[in-house]
């Protein structure tokens, strides 16, 4: 039986999760090909594609955000499947709604309307500094994130099942942005950061350049039917009750917490769990470890709140109210990671 057998049978087998996190191992090693030293941030980045959500990337120009979006869409592909199709949005405060969504045009030949696609309809969008368009333009994105469709004049056209967004915003830069607001970076499953790279690392880079020399050669190393069987399969991964309460304490805490203005979610305990049953799957186990709630929680949640308190760091509250809440919570044992 081949590995791709495995996966879709969904079986609670050990082969099965062996095939299944060996699947997306080599998914973040093929990554860390081309983006050197980063193999913290791969992992959450492939766990949030694999699981259905959004992610936001808040750092610096000229850290590799665009070459990480346009190597993944690379990577998935192949003979017997259909290529993965990538846009890059640059957004600008002259954007319009449907420069993102598209537009009805008229056809004067064929006497009617046809509906223009616009560069949302794609598997991977980059949307490059998402807090330099205006709030209407942000919403318009948004909307397709959450509902996965566009609807124009009394038309609906849907998306891809395997459709992913990777934001991104300079968290420096002031003049000229207009921030998201909580409850639309509520959509964004993680907000995670690329960062500077270690000197050995960036010595590798400045050598090698790896986004000319390796990335233009990138061969798909899978299909776009095999990472839908994947999120399938980790949906059944299964989270013990005590860690499921230990989520519902955490975003508890959250919005008792005197230095918070507004707390979690639902939504982002839902998200929480989502991502830490493909984390699980990564780290070659059938089962969610509290080690794993504990490790996402900072890029899932931090970005959920509106602190009163600005002494507070959110994501350095959520790391604290994350090991109170969770930390032993579970009978299964923390990751061996």
């Amino acid at each position: 039986m081949s590995e791709e057998q495995k996966i879709e049978e969904n079986g609670m087998s050990g082969h099965s999760i062996e095939s299944a996190g060996r699947f997306l191992n080599d998914l973040v090693e093929e990554l860390a090909r081309v983006v050197r030293g980063k193999r913290t941030f791969l992992t959450y980045l492939v766990t949030a594609f694999v699981s259905g959500g959004h992610v936001l990337i808040e750092d610096l120009p000229g850290l590799g955000k665009t070459t990480v979006a346009k190597t993944l869409s690379s990577l998935i592909g192949g003979e017997h499947t259909e290529s993965m199709e990538f846009r890059r949005i640059q957004f600008t405060p002259d954007l319009l709604p449907y420069d993102i969504t598209g537009v009805d045009i008229y056809n004067p030949e064929a006497g009617g309307f046809h509906f223009q696609k616009g560069p949302v309809f794609a598997n991977i969008v980059l949307a490059d500094e998402i807090n330099r368009t205006t709030p209407k333009v942000q919403s318009a994105l948004l909307e397709v994130m959450a509902e996965g469709q566009v609807t124009i004049g009394n038309r609906t056209h849907l998306l891809e099942d395997l459709f992913f967004v990777i934001a991104t915003q300079n968290p420096i830069e002031i003049e000229g942005t207009y921030p998201l607001p909580v409850a639309q970076l509520d959509r964004f499953m993680m907000r995670i950061s690329l960062g500077y790279p270690d000197r050995e690392a960036e010595l590798a880079i400045l050598t090698e350049d790896p986004s000319h020399t390796v990335l233009p050669d990138v061969q798909p190393v899978c299909g776009k039917e095999e990472i839908l069987q994947v999120r399938n399969f980790a949906d059944t991964i299964y989270c013990a009750p005590p860690l499921v309460e230990g989520v519902a304490n955490l975003l508890e805490a959250s919005r008792n917490h005197r230095g918070v203005r507004l707390g979690i979610s639902p939504r982002g305990g839902l998200m929480l769990l989502k991502a830490a049953r493909v984390l699980a799957v990564l780290r070659n186990r059938d089962f969610v470890s509290d080690q794993d709630l504990i490790d996402l929680a900072p890029q899932v949640l931090s970005h959920r709140i509106a602190l009163r308190d600005h002494s507070l760091e959110a994501t350095e509250l959520i790391r604290e109210l994350a090991l109170y809440s969770l930390e032993g919570a579970g009978t299964e044992g923390k990751s061996d990671d």
